[in-house]
């Protein structure tokens, strides 16, 4: 999954669909963790864990460490996978209660 990040956020959230200037699509996320030792990479997993309704452990950051451009792998049935992404996509403000923003 694609992400885009927000560090040093009021509050975790997600906002919807990014788009690049070359058009690219990303999720959207604020966070309110800084971006230092990790702590916003924590954040994001904490965040799409829960909207996912997933274990954290089913989540890993394959890359964009030190980036606001980020890939997370999601281990699981890529079906389910994609349904949850397509209902955040659709409703983000409901992923974020879920997810537990703020």
């Amino acid at each position: 999954m694609f992400v885009r990040v927000t560090p040093n956020a009021r509050v975790n959230c997600i906002e919807g669909l990014w788009r690049g200037p070359g058009g690219e699509e990303r999720l959207a996320l604020k966070v309110a963790a800084p971006p230092d030792k990790g702590r916003a990479n924590k954040a994001v997993i904490d965040l799409l864990a829960g909207a996912l309704a997933l274990p954290k452990s089913r989540l890993t950051l394959d890359a964009g460490e030190k980036d606001r451009l980020k890939t997370v792998a999601v281990a699981g049935d890529w079906r389910e996978i994609a349904a949850a992404l397509a209902a955040i996509v659709a409703a983000p403000e409901k992923a974020a209660e879920k997810g537990g923003a703020g």
